[in-house]
């Protein structure tokens, strides 16, 4: 099932971690785990461009913030058909991090990223 990135918030993560800018894994200290990633289908890439800040700053405290936006800004260096730039922002007492996605494709596939819950 698909959540909304806000649903972290609250949670505490014992661990946050980078899968070769494909995922990244949220476990919370229950042994709850969600994901950000994208669901391929054929001609699109969506990968995690940068990430901003520590992700360490993310674990042993309370997720106080968690929100996702997007834009549509045509990056200077690319030359795609279709793109979409996906951030996500989330904040602990212990600090803030960004997580910036780009997505592309010829326009026909989905440059989104998605959050769900792993089961």
């Amino acid at each position: 099932m698909v959540e909304e990135i806000e649903y972290l918030i609250g949670k505490t993560m014992a661990k946050v971690e980078n899968i070769d800018n494909k995922e990244i894994i949220f476990e919370t200290v229950d042994g709850i785990k969600y994901k950000l990633y994208h669901a391929s289908y054929c001609c699109e890439c969506v990968m995690v461009e940068d990430i901003v800040g520590e992700l360490s700053d993310l674990i042993g405290s309370p997720i106080l913030m968690a929100e996702e936006s997007t834009n549509n800004d045509n990056p200077k260096d690319k030359y795609d058909e279709s793109f979409t730039w996906t951030f996500y922002k989330l904040s602990t007492i212990k600090g803030s991090v960004t997580i910036r996605w780009y997505g592309s494709s010829n326009g026909c596939c989905s440059e989104s990223v998605d959050f769900c819950k792993i089961t």
